[in-house]
């Protein structure tokens, strides 16, 4: 894929319907929420940066409190991008032609295995029959 395309699908830009299959690889492979992050990151930064040089320059406040404001809304955005992280990358993907809930169950089935094996260590120390 075109490193321009890349950079423009992770500032948070919407890729051709042909690069369907690389969205889905990017949701639900093993790092997907520090991909998002990263997204989120890149998303959130100009706009409160923004925010915090427009309370300085355009209204006068006081640069503490611009900072504040400016650190508090990067926050609270991360915060809410994070949140509903799992939701985000599944309505990505409807876009692309995927039914709903396709990263989530596309995650479920790569971590099969690993889960199944985590329970059966678990229950082997913790779930020891009753007798």
């Amino acid at each position: 894929m075109n490193p321009a395309l890349k950079v423009w699908y992770y500032a948070g830009g919407r890729l051709p319907q042909k690069y369907g299959e690389f969205v889905y690889a990017d949701v639900t492979g093993p790092k997907w929420l520090l991909r998002f992050t990263v997204r989120s990151l890149v998303q959130v930064t100009p706009l409160t940066t923004a925010i915090t040089l427009a309370l300085v320059f355009g209204l006068g406040s006081p640069w503490p409190l611009a900072i504040a404001c400016g650190g508090l809304g990067f926050i609270v955005g991360l915060y809410f991008a994070l949140s509903y992280a799992p939701e985000s990358v599944d309505y990505r993907l409807t876009k692309y032609g995927y039914p709903r809930g396709s990263a989530t169950e596309g995650r479920r089935e790569r971590n099969a295995v690993r889960d199944r094996e985590r329970q059966a260590k678990y229950d082997s120390v913790w779930r020891q029959p009753e007798g």
